[in-house]
């Protein structure tokens, strides 16, 4: 299995190499050559099995030989060892044919957890046999930062430094970013939103000289290791609803693409699933580009649902290679035009990309009603983000087919517009119980890449 970049011009690379790279260097992603397949048979076999066997034979075609099936199932089993609830990933039912995939149940109580967990596993892993140290340099709208320094913290081969927007997070995203003691993890609060972050990010790693020299590497979901890890609680939801003898639709709230983007891989494995659905807030590029075709940025508007406050969506450049019929060449003329604003996806392209993907999006006041509604009606508290997606789930989804929404965080995360919908302020987990007490430690940084570069270089170690 050898990973190339949705830009064509980087050289092929392993999935090991691939994961400690993060962006390729020629600013593409890495995707796998080719998707491996399983039949109905093998995903009839996941019936009954832990949610770690289901990973294990779900990622393994993808890993190659860096990893013996001996070492990759035990980095599994550390990894979804400290969740909060056995079946790791729970279903809910919320009405007749529609469910919630509960995937906040992590020592971060984001979705996050599934794939950063497993992925400091296995970057330990793979430094310590390798004799080497990184610097891992992350953005984060909320959710990911938190999720990366809590599977990284303490580790001797890795430095953390996390990227977010000053003042554009919740309380409860801050604070997990802020309050880990260990020497080796650094919260940076930059001035701008979301997507400045991820640009100075982006920046970095195609500055060839500083990304060598720090030996930098990235866990946001540009790096394929996320995504895949991804891809499993699409197979293990599905099958607890009948796969493969029975097709699934799924509804995910997402900002960055990542989270659907690991839908269709399971999609192209083979999974039955008939819609995936993209629920935007009110920042809703992806919404307007599969509606009209055209992807222009516009002003990123603060929102109750602040991960989803994005405009530049890296991961749907993964989904445009496979659009363009893995044009590299065409799709590095898209991010080049992206950057001066926008550009148009074309109509072949657009009927691709439709043949997978519907969307909707939610406003501020469907999403508080959502809350609202659900709390209710169905007895479940939502997050903002997971109510964008029960809206847009329940406007959309086919009575015939079941529907799965993604539940991204818990509640508790954003407990301000939690309680404004509902009029219940929802309390952390016991184990989290004292972090408003907790001292805090962060940087203030400006938006400026030579500040960031310095602040970097004189943190890690020489």
């Amino acid at each position: 299995m050898k990973y190339i970049s949705t830009r064509g011009q980087a050289p092929a690379l392993s999935f090991e190499e691939a994961m400690l790279s993060g962006l390729a260097r020629d600013g593409g992603l890495y995707v796998p050559d080719s998707v491996p397949q399983m039949s109905a048979a093998d995903i009839r076999a996941l019936h009954g099995q832990s949610y770690e066997e289901v990973a294990f034979r779900v990622m393994r075609p993808f890993i190659g030989d860096g990893f013996t099936d001996e070492v990759f199932a035990d980095l599994i089993a550390k990894a979804y060892a400290g969740f909060g609830h056995g079946a790791r990933a729970p279903l809910v039912q919320l009405a007749p044919g529609h469910f919630l995939l509960e995937l906040f149940h992590g020592p971060t109580l984001a979705f996050k957890d599934f794939a950063m967990q497993l992925i400091g596993q296995l970057f330990e892993e793979a430094l310590t046999r390798r004799g080497e140290r990184v610097t891992i340099v992350g953005a984060t709208s909320g959710d990911t930062g938190s999720a990366a320094i809590e599977a990284f913290r303490g580790l001797d081969a890795v430095d953390v430094f996390i990227l977010y927007p000053h003042g554009r997070v919740s309380e409860v995203q801050r604070r997990q970013m802020t309050t880990p003691v260990e020497s080796n993890v650094h919260a940076i609060a930059m001035d701008g939103h979301f997507d400045d972050c991820q640009a100075r990010l982006k920046d970095m790693f195609n500055d060839f000289e500083f990304r060598d020299g720090v030996r930098l590497a990235g866990v946001n979901s540009i790096n394929w290791a996320r995504v895949l890890a991804q891809v499993v609680y699409y197979f293990s939801s599905a099958v607890s609803l009948g796969a493969p003898d029975r097709r699934v639709s799924f509804t995910v709230p997402t900002g960055n693409f990542g989270d659907i983007f690991a839908g269709y891989i399971a999609k192209r494995m083979g999974l039955p699933i008939d819609r995936l659905v993209v629920a935007t807030n009110q920042n809703d590029i992806l919404h307007r580009c599969l509606s009209s075709g055209g992807y222009v940025t516009d002003t990123v508007t603060p929102s109750i649902s602040p991960s989803m406050d994005i405009q530049v969506s890296s991961n749907f450049e993964r989904a445009l290679f496979d659009a363009y019929g893995r044009d590299g060449n065409a799709v590095g003329q898209l991010m080049a035009e992206l950057k001066a604003g926008g550009f148009t996806v074309s109509q072949g392209a657009l009927q691709a990309l439709r043949e997978h993907f519907d969307s909707g999006r939610a406003s501020e006041d469907e999403t508080l009603a959502t809350i609202r509604a659900a709390q209710a009606g169905m007895g479940e508290l939502l997050c903002p983000h997971s109510a964008v997606g029960v809206h847009v789930a329940e406007a959309q989804r086919d009575p015939a087919v079941p529907m799965i929404t993604l539940a991204t965080a818990h509640p508790a995360k954003f407990p301000d517009a939690v309680e404004k919908a509902s009029g219940i302020r929802p309390p952390l987990p016991q184990r989290m119980a004292d972090l408003y007490e907790r001292p805090e430690r962060v940087t203030r940084a400006p938006n400026d890449l030579a500040a960031l570069k310095t602040l970097i270089q004189e943190r890690i170690p020489s």
